[in-house]
């Protein structure tokens, strides 16, 4: 049996779902800080929201795809196990260090902002 042909379709299954729930699951529940950070903009929160859905996919995919051409052989069930979890571990990883990324780039831009309301609204 060929062992890389079944780690490939596993790792494919697997690295959809956590692709598609996890960005649905930001899509969601990230509106929310958008729009504060856009004062309240809906059109211009829900485009941008769209647009980081749309890179957060091609990203993700585009290296779940790469992840395939630096595939070791797999020789049996243990290295197929073995191999999947890695891949996918890497993957989530690098999902959990973008969210935290995205979120402290949207918390700093969100006190830039209300410093330079504030600072405005003083002045006036």
């Amino acid at each position: 049996m060929n062992y890389n042909i079944l780690s490939y379709l596993i790792y494919g299954c697997i690295t959809i779902y956590i692709i598609w729930h996890v960005g649905s699951v930001f899509h969601k529940n990230g509106r929310v800080f958008i729009l504060q950070l856009f004062q309240g903009n809906e059109a211009m929160t829900d485009t941008t929201n769209n647009i980081l859905l749309l890179a957060y996919y091609l990203f993700n995919i585009g290296y779940a795809v790469l992840q395939f051409s630096y595939w070791e052989t797999v020789t049996g069930v243990n290295s197929l196990v073995s191999s999947i979890s890695v891949k996918a571990g890497t993957l989530i990883l690098i999902l959990a260090v973008m969210h935290y990324c995205n979120l402290a780039l949207i918390y700093f831009l969100s006190h830039v902002n209300n410093h330079f309301i504030t600072h405005k609204n003083i002045q006036s």
